[in-house]
């Protein structure tokens, strides 16, 4: 039995902290896991910034509302799940996702939460489990599952390296390089086709 898992941010949607980080004109905000490896490093000076300039949940939700997900990505999922489960593992948060998977037609979701103050300030955030991704792949494989993983950055590398088959999508020229084993696409019809053959 075969389950997809695809990262989120990037490959199915546009980059949250990036689409934020132009609407509030902070361009510290706009580094992802693309640009640092390591999440919890990432989310303590996104955390910071935030504090700094008194932002919060509301500001970042009323940006994720005008989000819409990337051309093409809804068409490539419905296509997906017609043939096999699928699964976004994603680093975001709950707080976050509900309004883009409501636009991707609700697919099942595997995420974190954030810690928010009544006042709406974000004063922490909680991992799902630890090494979210990989954990999840290697859980599902326990239990009869082979997995097909699919992403973009960094904290996507051990779910795609632990899986039957993995490939990366709209990858940045760096992670490419330093992973030529790695299938890279750029558009869906061909990531698509490449899974379907994964999928055989």
């Amino acid at each position: 039995m075969n389950i997809v898992c695809l990262d989120l941010e990037g490959v199915l949607v546009p980059e949250i902290w990036i689409a934020f980080s132009e609407a509030v004109g902070i361009p510290a905000l706009s580094r992802t896991t693309r640009d640092e490896p390591d999440y919890d490093k990432l989310m303590h000076f996104r955390l910071d910034i935030l504090r700094e300039h008194h932002l919060g949940l509301k500001q970042i939700q009323d940006t994720i509302a005008t989000i819409d997900p990337l051309p093409g990505a809804k068409e490539f999922l419905d296509a997906l799940r017609a043939e096999t489960q699928v699964l976004i593992l994603s680093d975001t948060f709950t707080q976050f996702a509900t309004p883009l998977m409501r636009k991707l037609g609700w697919p099942t979701i595997f995420c974190n939460e954030l810690v928010v103050d009544p006042d709406g300030t974000i004063t922490d955030y909680r991992m799902r489990i630890e090494n979210s991704k990989l954990s999840t792949v290697r859980a599902l494989q326990q239990i009869g599952y082979e997995t097909i993983a699919a992403g973009d950055s960094f904290n996507d590398l051990a779910m795609i390296e632990a899986s039957k088959a993995g490939f990366l999508f709209r990858s940045t020229e760096a992670i490419r390089a330093a992973h030529p084993e790695l299938s890279a696409f750029e558009d869906y019809d061909g990531f698509l086709a490449a899974i379907r053959e994964a999928l055989r």
